[in-house]
């Protein structure tokens, strides 16, 4: 796909800066209308996205309708619900020392976004977004991944067809293209992808003190505790990453397992794979391939760091690397230092009273060796535990994450009625419903006073400060 321009980059920029300086986006009837507009584009272009989600990425159309376009329609449905009332001016309590003012909590759109995507999940992961920035009254340029050409070309034909250019754009281009994104002002900067990346955004932000919303990634540790369900914690876990083949942000990225259960889970792991995806995993259509070759060599390089107790067959040609354990890997290696985003998974055994980081020491129980090791690394985007929900609590209490689930994996980002985001390495800032529509407003406070009465006691020389004290 050709890159957008830098002359039409700076013009729909301009454009957009002109556009929001006539204060139509303030109304909140043409926001709700412009929300409308969107789900029914949404909804009729729904058959073209899923067939270049396919052709990209090798997703089913029930994989790209539950994990893509369903949460797009969902969050937009809300907003439309719920706009009114999120941005309607609301009355605070005033104190006594304010009479006879008034105090007010005023929502403003930031003015004009820039909202970048990465290629795992194209169409959720830059919609989203753009219905926060609708619903709070911004204009908006999106980037969407060039990794998923077809993805990128239906979605701008979308937008082309359903907003004004002057209101929302595509973009469309490589890391040459961001460079000329960030050189822009904007007033918001909405980025989901890596840390190395979220960082270079942050700093180009710093240059006009722009906000940043970044939604990042990590290593998501998933425990599974010597009372965990083993057969429905290996389902869930097998389901958690294949789910686009394990390409997802919050996609569980490693396994810290009591020894009492290894065998146990080894087993049903084995098991629940053929349940989701039949005997020959590689002729499921719902299992997902690697993105490009690239991500191939670098997911299947993995490999070779462990020895494989389950899977490790791979197929270039079709960018096929089956669902497969690994363990004996070394903790400094790459597979326990980078995002896997794909679907291997490391397994450390951990051994009561034996530190997998130390072990000639001895060290403390199952839950205090799983609490040092997370914490002794980056803040992860999810953190999951399989067990008996008691110890679950204790573990989220003393660690943390952007996320989670206790006996569970992923489905906490199902839920448009919580917030979703990072914390440190993994990101900053969160979206989804009412978050959505926050992230993209700034907060105002306004006094407004009457002048009937004006209390003498705040002016200067301050005659009745010895009273004034004894109240305030």
């Amino acid at each position: 796909m050709e890159n957008t321009p830098t002359n039409r980059i700076l013009e729909i920029h301009s454009k957009q800066r002109e556009f929001f300086s006539t204060g139509a986006t303030l109304d909140i009837k043409f926001r709700k209308q412009m929300l409308k507009n969107f789900l029914a584009a949404v909804e009729k272009w729904e058959e073209r996205i899923s067939e270049a989600l396919w052709t990209d990425l090798h997703k089913s159309y029930e994989e790209a309708y539950l994990t893509e376009i369903s949460i797009v329609k969902s969050e937009i449905r809300s907003h439309i619900k719920n706009v009114c009332k999120w941005a309607r001016r609301h009355k605070a309590c005033s104190p006594l020392k304010l009479f006879p003012s008034r105090s007010y909590v005023v929502k403003e759109p930031l003015g004009c976004s820039l909202i970048v995507s990465p290629w795992n999940y194209p169409v959720q992961l830059l919609l989203n977004p753009l219905v926060g920035a609708i619903s709070a009254g911004c204009t908006a340029v999106l980037k969407p991944s060039p990794y998923v050409p077809n993805v990128s070309k239906v979605i701008e034909e979308m937008i082309k067809e359903t907003f004004d250019e002057k209101y929302v754009a595509v973009v469309q281009g490589n890391r040459v293209v961001n460079t000329a994104l960030l050189e822009q002002r904007w007033d918001l900067i909405f980025f989901t992808g890596s840390p190395d990346l979220g960082k270079k955004v942050m700093n180009a932000a710093a240059k006009y003190l722009t906000p940043v919303i970044l939604e990042l990634g990590g290593k998501s540790p998933c425990i599974i505790d010597k009372d965990a369900d083993i057969k429905r914690t290996a389902k869930r876990l097998a389901w958690g990453k294949t789910l686009n083949s394990g390409q997802t942000c919050i996609a569980p990225d490693y396994i810290l397992i009591h020894e009492a259960v290894k065998d146990a889970f080894v087993k049903e792991f084995a098991k629940a794979i053929k349940e989701l995806h039949g005997e020959d995993i590689k002729a499921d259509r719902h299992y997902v391939r690697m993105v490009n070759d690239k991500a191939f060599e670098r997911v299947s390089g993995y490999l070779k760091e462990g020895d494989i107790i389950y899977g490790g067959r791979t197929d270039a040609q079709e960018r096929f690397i089956e669902p497969t354990i690994i363990e004996n890997v070394a903790l400094d290696s790459p597979v326990m230092t980078e995002e896997i985003f794909g679907p291997i998974f490391p397994m450390i055994t951990i051994r009561p009273n034996v530190s997998p980081c130390h072990p000639e020491q001895s060290e403390g129980s199952f839950e205090q060796q799983v609490i040092d090791f997370v914490t002794s690394r980056e803040k992860p985007l999810a953190f999951y535990y399989f067990g008996k929900e008691s110890k679950g609590w204790e573990m989220v209490r003393r660690t943390s994450s952007g996320g989670g689930c206790i006996n569970d994996v992923i489905m906490h980002i199902a839920n448009e009625n919580v917030p979703f985001g990072g914390v440190g390495n993994s990101g900053m800032g969160r979206y989804h419903d009412k978050e959505s529509f926050e992230a993209f407003s700034h907060t105002r406070s306004i006094i407004a006073t009457g002048n009937l009465i004006d209390l003498p006691f705040r002016y200067m020389p301050y005659n009745m400060f010895s009273l004034v004290k004894k109240i305030l």
